[in-house]
C-alpha cells in the first residue's frame, strides 16, 4: 500500500480500444507527477475477453490479487461481444470486479466541457455539471448469472439490502456535501420507482432516514421515467442522482450522451476500501487499432482516482493534481480541439498532445 504520496495502481488495461485510451492515461498521470510530488508505480495485468480466450478465465488470480494489493484500480474497457461465455453473456471483468470487492457506489459525473457539443439546446450556455451515483453490487444486477430461464418463461431477481442502501446513501450524502463546499448545489436526488415495487419504496424509505442525518443537503424524490424526461429538457437543473443497479445503468449513458457521448464521461467504482476508475465506453472493436479512440474519459477517469486518493489519504496535493488534469481538458477542448466523433480530425495521439501541452 502507499507509503506517503507514493502510490501503486494496478492497470487493466482490457480489449479493443481499452490498451489505446489507456496509455495516453498513464502519460498524463507520468507528467502530473513531475509537477505534484506524487509519484506511481503501474503494474499491468489481464483481464477481458482475450484472456478468456487465452485461459478460459476472465482475469487470473494473479490480477484479483494485485488489484487487492494496489492503491487503486486504472481498467480500460472490458469485454468483446464476438466473445461469450457459454450462457451467451459477454466477458465482463469489470462487473466482477464490483462483486469482488464490494464496490456499491458508481460514480458517474457528467460535466459539459467548454467547446464540447451538447445535444441539449442552450446547454453551453447554462452548464450542465452532474453525477449520477449508481449502486453497483445488487439491484437487478444481483441476479447476473443466477437467472432461470425455462421453455415458457424466464425470471430474475432484484435484491436491494439495508447495509447496502444505508452505505450508498451515506456516502451519496458526503459527495453532495464536498460538492457544496466547492461552491456546487450540492443538492441530492434519489432517483426509484417506488410508486410500484416494494423494494423501491423499501429503497426510498431508507434514503429518507439517511437524509435526517442530513440537514443541511437539499433532498428530492423522483421516479425514473419522470427523471429521464427532466434530463433532456433541463439538464442544469440537476446536481447529485442516486439509484439502482439497472436505473443507474440506464440514466448514467443518458447523462454521458448529453455532454457528447460516453467517450466523454468518466467513471469509478468505490467501495469502503477499494476503487476502479474508467470511462464509461465499451471496447468499440469496430475503431481498434485506428488511432481513433477519444481517451478523455479515460484520462478524466485518472483525474477521479486522484481525488479519491487523496480524500482517502487526506492528500489535499492528490486532488490538486487531480483538478489540474480537469482544468488541462478543459484548456485543450477550449482552443479548438475537435475528436473525430464530433466531425473533427483528432484523433488519440491529438487529444493527448493537447491534453499534455495544456498541462
Amino acid at each position: 500500500m502507499s507509503a506517503n504520496n507514493a502510490f501503486h495502481i494496478a492497470v487493466l488495461a482490457g480489449d479493443g480500444i481499452g490498451p489505446e485510451v489507456m496509455a495516453p492515461a498513464l502519460e498524463v498521470l507520468r507528467r502530473i507527477e513531475t509537477k505534484s510530488g506524487l509519484s506511481f508505480r503501474f503494474t499491468e495485468a489481464p483481464a477481458g475477453a482475450n484472456n478468456y480466450l487465452a485461459t478460459g478465465k476472465s482475469m487470473p488470480d494473479t490480477t484479483i490479487r494485485l488489484c487487492e494489493e494496489a492503491d487503486a484500480i486504472l481498467l480500460g474497457a472490458c469485454g468483446l461481444p464476438s466473445v461469450r461465455y457459454p450462457d451467451n453473456t459477454e466477458i465482463a471483468p469489470q462487473i466482477e470486479l464490483r462483486f469482488i470487492f464490494d464496490l456499491y457506489a458508481g460514480v458517474r459525473p457528467a460535466r459539459l466541457i467548454p467547446g464540447v457539443p451538447s445535444p441539449i439546446v442552450g446547454a453551453d450556455k447554462r452548464g450542465i455539471d452532474m453525477v449520477v451515483i449508481r449502486e453497483s453490487t445488487e439491484g437487478l444486477f444481483a441476479s447476473m448469472g443466477k437467472g432461470v430461464v425455462t421453455h415458457e418463461d424466464a425470471r430474475e431477481t432484484m435484491v436491494i439490502t439495508r447495509k447496502t442502501s444505508e452505505r450508498l446513501f451515506e456516502f451519496s450524502f458526503r459527495l453532495a456535501e464536498r460538492r457544496k463546499a466547492r461552491g456546487k448545489p450540492g443538492a441530492l436526488a434519489c432517483v426509484d420507482k417506488a410508486n410500484v415495487f416494494k423494494a423501491f419504496a423499501f429503497f426510498r424509505g431508507i434514503f429518507d432516514e439517511i437524509a435526517r442525518k442530513h440537514p443541511d443537503v437539499k433532498t428530492d424524490r423522483l421516479y425514473v421515467d419522470a427523471c429521464s424526461a427532466m434530463l433532456v429538457k433541463r439538464p442544469w437543473d440537476f446536481d447529485v442522482m442516486v439509484m439502482e443497479n439497472m436505473f443507474g445503468d440506464i440514466v448514467s449513458d443518458i447523462t454521458a450522451s448529453l455532454i457528447g457521448g460516453l467517450g466523454m464521461a468518466p467513471s469509478a467504482d468505490i467501495g469502503d476500501k477499494y476503487a476502479v476508475f474508467q470511462p464509461c465506453h465499451g471496447t468499440a472493436p469496430d475503431i481498434m487499432g485506428q488511432g481513433k479512440a477519444n481517451p478523455t474519459g479515460m484520462i478524466l477517469s485518472a483525474a477521479m482516482m486522484l481525488d479519491w486518493l487523496a480524500d482517502k489519504h487526506g492528500l489535499e496535493g492528490a486532488a490538486e493534481a487531480g483538478e489540474r488534469i480537469d482544468r488541462a481538458v478543459d484548456k485543450a477542448y477550449a482552443s479548438g480541439m475537435k475528436p473525430m466523433e464530433f466531425g473533427g480530425s483528432d484523433g488519440t495521439a491529438g487529444i493527448t498532445k493537447a491534453v499534455l501541452a495544456a498541462l
